[in-house]
């Protein structure tokens, strides 16, 4: 890929506009629709403005590592937040034991704390008998022995 068309990827990423991406990148103003629609359809082309876009989404993104100290940053109350009253003043604040309370609970169910065990053994013939006794109970509520 030249010097130009290294350009044209980078104005491309910028503007998302062909066109205007040519022009910038040196292009003839009588001709950058044209050269533009055309560095689009080239592979090389292609391949560098994908390679630039997952390079700017992995930095947009964050991963699990970051999230989880973000989050444990909140439950140690070392994030601050501004707040501003009703006469406009603002104050910064250590994050509300609301939001450290939902930090914790977060961080508690991705380390997996929050999993039930539920171990239950059912014998079918002794289902069969209390669901008999429950329904024996219930119409002979008001009945007298």
């Amino acid at each position: 890929m030249n010097e130009r068309q290294q350009r044209f990827v980078d104005f491309y990423i910028q503007t998302g506009n062909a066109s205007e991406a040519a022009r910038l990148s040196g292009y003839s103003k009588r001709i950058a629709n044209r050269i533009g629609t055309e560095n689009l359809s080239k592979p090389v082309i292609k391949k560098a403005i994908e390679a630039r876009l997952k390079e700017f989404e992995s930095q947009r993104v964050a991963d699990a590592q970051e999230v989880l100290e973000h989050l444990t940053a909140v439950v140690r109350g070392e994030m601050t937040e501004e707040v501003v009253t009703q006469s406009g003043k603002k104050f910064v604040v250590t994050v509300s034991e609301k939001d450290k309370l939902k930090a914790a609970d977060m961080l508690l169910k991705v380390a997996g704390v929050y999993r039930d065990k539920l171990d239950v053994k059912v014998d079918s013939s002794t289902l069969f008998v209390e669901t008999l006794e429950k329904i024996w109970a219930k119409e002979n509520v008001g009945a007298s022995p």
